[in-house]
């Protein structure tokens, strides 16, 4: 069992940056693929970046470059730092934990869900 407080989110101008920090409770953190994702309104939930129990990564096309996904197990965190941020940026963000220790792209294999940060960005 894992719960996920996530944190960080706010309001941004257009080139502007956020790191977003994700806060993982559960006895076996490390065994879990980490995974960001965010929703639109009216828009379905997307994927925006993934990183393995060891910090193997991968993040979406349109975020290579500008989002940074990682992790510190010691301290059962995950962070998201978004650079070069753009206007359709904006949405709720949420921190996801899938088993297993893959990289995982699909929201259906992750398991456990934290309630989603708002980010804002202005132009």
């Amino acid at each position: 069992q894992v719960q996920l407080v996530e944190s960080g989110g706010g309001l941004a101008q257009a080139g502007g940056s956020l790191r977003l920090s994700c806060a993982a409770s559960g006895r076996t953190f490390s065994s879990y693929t980490m995974g960001w994702f965010r929703q639109a309104p009216g828009k379905e939930r997307e994927f925006v970046a993934t990183v393995t129990w060891s910090g193997g990564t991968y993040h979406a096309d349109s975020m290579k470059g500008r989002f940074t996904i990682s992790r510190d197990n010691a301290k059962s965190m995950v962070y998201l730092q978004m650079n070069s941020l753009k206007p359709e940026d904006t949405a709720v963000y949420y921190c996801a934990a899938a088993g297993g220790r893959g990289l995982v792209t699909s929201r259906a294999w992750y398991g456990y869900w934290g309630q989603g940060t708002q980010v804002t960005v202005s132009s």
